[in-house]
């Protein structure tokens, strides 16, 4: 279709962070499809440099007031890789529920505060209150349930305190663990009118074949916290090459860097894990995902949205079996870890270097730390899925714009924003990239 477009949306809402939508076409041709990340870089690798290695989860946990649990454990995970340091299983069952509980929230978030207004026909969470206010009070019962299993487990939510290198500070009593499996019990029933809701929505139709990435591992259990990287173009390596699977490049228009595998972009998120690891979901997330005719290999991107869903399952059944196990093994509160940095030696230091690689709501999320022989930080690189899943979605620009040109600039300006917004992009988190033209030397 011969026709010239322009969309310029500034400051895409419903997104974490601040990004324009640029799209210009000419006589039916796409000339520029682009997201554009304007924010400024934040700095967090140049602040770790010459800090103790057991400071840098409480630091990079500020990097997201959202994925604040993944980062810390993705740090944890690479402060205990340099060191040389293994956790006992009891540290690592409730590092899964902590990442359950935070997958759980998020998803939830981006399902009924940031999608569902789309597809409900309003323009923000703020109108549904009027027409879907038993939808509006689950959503929120739900975010509430995981935020106080969150504050039982790690002090806060937002920027937790109590999970550090070696294991954690506090431990949940018996009773806290009453109160988790409450929490989770009454989740798990409002995740059922949730997928009912889901099922009667109808989402946007395209499909664009691509590359997705995302931990994988040869036992049964969804890899969330642990395991090599694969993609589904049959790419396999250990998380220690995580650079030759990012590639990450710069362009013009953004703040952020760009990612590419095996093709001109890769996606990382709730829909590459389904489409890698779908076969290892607990029984109810799988019948759920077939409820709602979510099939791998699925490559519409819009569906990254029923793929959240689907996890919300899987993490709640998840997490209320580890509580139920801890309530039936009891929690050996002997395993408590002193705080204060490692100010007893209890970890060993050494020099070395360590990678993080954890699955956080938008994907996976490295860290990269080396450090001396006194455990100061010499070099750090975190890599955000947010920065990894950009090219993509400009790729999906491409695709998408001559498939709806016929239609109004209003419904292909708003196809855009939902385009993007069905990734659950994490913008502040993913700007590193700084441009600095030196005039004068």
């Amino acid at each position: 279709m011969r026709r010239n477009v322009a969309v310029k949306v500034e400051f895409l809402t419903r997104v974490e962070g601040h990004g324009h939508i640029v799209v210009n076409v000419r006589d039916g041709v796409v000339e520029q499809a682009e997201l554009q990340i304007v924010e400024a870089p934040r700095f967090f690798e140049a602040i770790l440099r010459g800090r103790s290695i057991f400071e840098a989860q409480h630091i990079t946990s500020r990097i997201c007031g959202i994925c604040a649990c993944g980062h810390s454990l993705a740090s944890i995970q690479a402060a205990e890789h340099a060191l040389g340091f293994s956790p006992s299983v009891q540290t690592l069952l409730l590092r899964r529920l902590l990442l359950h509980m935070e997958l759980l929230d998020s998803h939830i978030l981006h399902i009924y505060l940031l999608v569902a207004p789309d597809l409900l026909g309003v323009q923000s969470f703020i109108g549904m209150m009027k027409e879907h206010p038993a939808a509006v009070r689950r959503a929120l019962r739900m975010k509430q349930a995981c935020n106080t299993v969150c504050d039982l487990l790690v002090g806060r939510h937002v920027h937790p305190i109590s999970c550090v290198i070696g294991g954690f500070t506090k431990l949940p009593t018996t009773t806290q663990l009453v109160t988790m499996r409450d929490q989770l019990v009454q989740l798990r029933d409002d995740l059922l009118p949730t997928v009912e809701l889901i099922r009667t929505l109808s989402f946007p139709e395209f499909c664009r074949e691509t590359e997705y990435v995302a931990l994988c591992s040869d036992d049964d259990a969804y890899p969330l916290l642990s395991g090599a990287i694969a993609s589904s173009d049959g790419v396999r390596k250990a998380k220690e090459d995580y650079r030759s699977i990012t590639n990450e490049f710069l362009v013009q228009h953004s703040s952020a860097k760009h990612a590419r595998l095996s093709r001109n972009s890769y996606a990382v998120g709730a829909l590459a894990r389904f489409n890698l690891n779908a076969a290892k979901l607990h029984p109810s997330a799988q019948a759920v995902a077939a409820e709602l005719g979510l099939r791998a290999p699925c490559c519409n991107p819009y569906l990254n949205t029923v793929a959240q869903l689907v996890e919300c399952v899987h993490c709640s059944e998840a997490a209320l079996l580890i509580v139920e196990q801890l309530l039936a093994e009891g929690i050996d509160q002997g395993e408590v870890v002193s705080g204060g940095g490692n100010e007893n030696q209890r970890i060993p230091v050494r020099a070395g270097r360590g990678i993080g690689a954890v699955e956080v709501p938008r994907g996976i999320l490295f860290h990269d730390y080396t450090i001396d022989d006194k455990g100061m930080i010499e070099h750090a690189n975190c890599v955000i899925p947010t920065g990894q899943n950009l090219q993509n979605i400009e790729d999906d620009m491409h695709r998408l714009v001559p498939e709806i040109l016929p239609r109004s600039d209003a419904e292909i300006t708003l196809a855009l924003e939902m385009l993007v917004r069905a990734y659950d992009p994490c913008i502040s988190c993913s700007t590193h990239f700084l441009k600095i033209d030196f005039v004068g030397r």
